[in-house]
């Protein structure tokens, strides 16, 4: 199983719409994570309309939003259960933050967003998964989204993204 993973979108805010190279590699997924800041319905239906699509609201994302999605969420995928949220606060202690809204509930992985940073790693047994922005580069040099494959393992990929908004 593959699964597409985005955070940050912020569309259209920040940019009109995601870059066509993310389109391109969700057409290869089963599913779609969005971990919040999407800012407007419309996108989030666009989403849909490609995929399954889990999404979580951010605190960048509109009443509406806000309205219709969780701040948190729970996936299983094969054999495994992805804890999905946006993040909260500074970049700095962001993946302990998130790790406490976990405590308890047997997550192999956290699928997070809120610094636009990138983050692929493992600890204490849990994958923690933020695929940056698509659409901002506040943290880090690069655009980005993210690829989890889920086989006897859970393992993520970020795809950064060559093309400028």
């Amino acid at each position: 199983m593959r699964i597409g993973v985005l955070s940050d979108t912020h569309i259209p805010r920040m940019a009109k719409d995601i870059p066509k190279a993310v389109y391109d590699g969700l057409k290869e997924v089963n599913l779609i994570l969005h971990a919040g800041d999407l800012a407007e319905v419309k996108f989030l239906e666009k989403l849909r309309k490609l995929k399954k699509t889990v999404a979580v609201s951010g605190n960048m994302d509109s009443r509406e939003i806000a309205a219709v999605l969780k701040p948190k969420e729970i996936i299983e995928a094969g054999n495994f259960r992805i804890g999905l949220i946006h993040g909260w606060g500074p970049p700095e202690g962001l993946t302990e933050r998130v790790f406490a809204e976990f405590k308890g509930e047997k997550v192999d992985c956290i699928v997070f967003g809120h610094s636009h940073h990138p983050v692929n790693e493992t600890k204490e047994g849990i994958l923690f998964f933020n695929p940056g922005s698509v659409s901002d580069k506040v943290f880090t040099p690069y655009n980005s989204y993210g690829i989890l494959e889920i086989t006897d393992k859970i393992t993520g990929k970020i795809i950064k993204l060559q093309e400028n908004l």
